[in-house]
């Protein structure tokens, strides 16, 4: 799907003449470290064919060319900074973000970034009741559990057959590939990103029956008022949804920094080892920190 470099750089610029709120750190104090080149590259402004366009995101939407509905980015940097701020704030509360992603675009993405910051995550099928029958989603949990600690190549020690070792670790094996990225979430999240709202409608609405608001990437083809925190882009690019998913899994992080600064007293933070992405984040911060005094 290429509209040309042209249409790229004059859509940018048309979109800084028709968008007023260009200083963003007036209206956000915890803001994304996102950039609109970044946005351009990764291809977030390309909606889907105008035909299969919803009207509610009208709003949302700057143009189109040969057919395709072109995204406003300035308006979507508005909700993601709105998106980002109500993750960091709900992980410094010490709540949890379910991340869910099941198309192939989103999969890996979605299981990386969720296991950066140590977050459940959906990333092959959504099985109906994963929210809105989670005691019995717990058992199956347990189950997994159990089966993880067993030696499958220990045929004598295990008192089973060959057959009945083979049929325990597949059942393993299916159930790691179901439940594997929620077997730590011991109760159900605080809120839920989500990418293509209209792929995971199931897990949409069972996050609605249960009050958890739900922060979702939100294509030309879906309804944006059907979530609490819409962030209007491309889902089908791949470096798109690396790109937003990765921010958000930020936002945790900044979230989690902030809840252990409000909990934990600084001795102790400093007898632990520093994970990973906090070593990154506050490399981040460093950096930002010197290249703002340079400006300066």
């Amino acid at each position: 799907m290429s509209v040309g470099l042209d249409l790229v750089y004059a859509s940018q610029v048309a979109c800084e003449q028709t968008w007023p709120g260009k200083n963003r750190q007036e209206r956000y104090i915890d803001m994304a470290q996102i950039t609109m080149s970044e946005m351009l590259k990764a291809g977030l402004h390309f909606g889907h064919q105008t035909r299969r366009w919803n009207p509610k995101m009208k709003q949302f939407i700057l143009t189109q060319r040969n057919g395709i509905h072109i995204i406003n980015l300035f308006k979507s940097l508005d909700m993601i900074d709105k998106a980002y701020d109500f993750i960091k704030q709900t992980v410094a509360h010490n709540g949890t973000v379910l991340f869910v992603g099941t198309k192939k675009q989103a999969q890996e993405a979605v299981q990386n970034q969720a296991t950066r910051v140590n977050m459940p995550y959906v990333s092959e099928r959504w099985l109906g009741g994963m929210l809105t029958n989670f005691q019995t989603v717990s058992t199956r949990v347990k189950r997994l559990k159990e089966l993880e600690e067993m030696d499958f190549t220990d045929v004598r020690g295990s008192g089973l057959t060959k057959k009945e070792l083979l049929l325990l670790e597949r059942e393993k094996d299916k159930l790691s590939k179901q439940l594997g990225g929620i077997r730590n979430m011991n109760r159900t999240p605080s809120a839920m990103f989500v990418v293509d709202i209209n792929k995971e409608a199931l897990a949409v609405e069972e996050a609605h029956k249960l009050g958890i608001p739900v922060v979702a990437i939100v294509d030309t083809n879906t309804d944006p008022e059907s979530v609490e925190y819409p962030i209007p882009a491309n889902d089908d690019a791949i470096r798109g949804v690396e790109l937003l998913t990765s921010l958000m899994a930020d936002a945790v992080a900044e979230g989690l920094l902030d809840h252990a600064g409000k909990g934990a007293k600084a001795e102790d933070a400093n007898a632990q080892p520093m994970a990973a992405w906090e070593k990154e984040l506050l490399t981040k911060e460093s950096e930002q920190s010197d290249n703002e005094a340079k400006a300066e």
